[in-house]
């Protein structure tokens, strides 16, 4: 499924990648992702069965966090192609004191090393252009495949943590940026 390439919006560019903010026409990729097995078992289900639904997740999530904090989940490509891989971003949430990072992928993208480069890529852009000095991480704990990212990456294990009422506790992950 091919995106609108790289422009000017484009925040991010790796040697492989590109990072963008996502857009309403990107709702079929969005789709794809949100409904993908791997996304609903360590993730969740958004509700997004159709494309409206998956519309009303890109206006509700990453787009209202561009404009409340000036970041979010970024939608993520190939360079080479333009081919949507995945996402990855920075959120900020109200049950957690630092900025986190959330990453998703189609699971025919993973273990390319799509992942760590788009994280690297965002942690380096947290630090430079927006000054942020610490990030989170949250993670199911049977979701062993980003376990291991978040370690290459550098993170540190910090504990578990129950973010809703009700809900299962994840694992919290932290790196100081410099």
């Amino acid at each position: 499924m091919s995106v609108a390439p790289a422009t000017p919006a484009t925040l991010i560019e790796t040697e492989r990648l590109y990072l963008r903010q996502l857009h309403d026409a990107d709702a079929p990729f969005i789709h794809a992702l949100l409904n993908s097995p791997a996304f609903l078992l360590h993730i969740g289900d958004r509700g997004a069965r159709e494309l409206e639904g998956a519309r009303a997740y890109i206006r509700n999530g990453p787009q209202a966090s561009y404009a409340q904090h000036g970041f979010g989940l970024w939608l993520v490509a190939r360079r080479a192609d333009d081919q949507a891989i995945g996402i990855c971003g920075l959120l900020k949430r109200k049950t957690l004191a630092d900025v986190d990072i959330g990453f998703a992928y189609l699971p025919e993208f993973c273990g390319q090393g799509y992942g760590f480069e788009a994280a690297r890529a965002t942690l380096t852009w947290a630090h430079g252009a927006r000054g942020i000095e610490r990030v989170l991480a949250i993670v199911s704990p049977a979701n062993l495949p980003s376990i291991a990212l978040l370690g290459k990456l550098g993170f540190e294990f910090e504990g578990a943590q129950v973010l809703e009422a009700g809900k299962d506790p994840v694992e919290v992950y932290a790196i100081a940026l410099s």
